[in-house]
């Protein structure tokens, strides 16, 4: 079944807005009911949900733009960090390092070298008193 004009809209304008109230609006369907058949459309466990959904995963698929998405994001970090906006920080650095391929730390070799390396580090920024409350928490002999 093909989708109609209406259907075709709707799935245009939720690729670009990700928001399936305002794309059902956007296709023209009344606001009383826009969050509904938003919903409808997505979640619906009909034929027609699964043609929207898969028109929608095809339209994403040939989403082209010409935005450098690694460069704006630097750039919305710079400027979070700048503004002291953490949380907007934080989450573009999360974002780079998806996209860099970071390693995660399951896949960073520890070697006894480098364990002591950390630990030494860690005992500096705890200082000599709270080093000695956790060793003596330790129960050492």
């Amino acid at each position: 079944m093909a989708l109609n004009e209406r259907q075709e809209k709707f799935c245009q304008a939720y690729v670009l807005r990700h928001n399936a109230a305002e794309a059902a609006r956007i296709a023209g369907y009344a606001e009383k009911y826009a969050h509904t058949q938003g919903y409808k459309f997505l979640k619906g466990d009909t034929t027609l949900s699964a043609e929207i959904n898969e028109r929608i995963q095809e339209l994403e698929g040939t989403l082209e733009t010409t935005v450098n998405v690694v460069d704006e994001i630097e750039s919305q970090y710079a400027f979070a960090k700048k503004e002291g906006h953490t949380n907007s920080a934080i989450k573009a650095l999360e974002l780079l390092s998806r996209i860099r391929g970071a390693t995660s730390e399951k896949e960073i070799a520890i070697t006894p070298e480098k364990l002591n390396e950390s630990i030494i580090n860690s005992f500096k920024v705890l200082g000599k008193k709270k080093v000695m409350e956790l060793v003596e928490l330790c129960g050492f002999k």
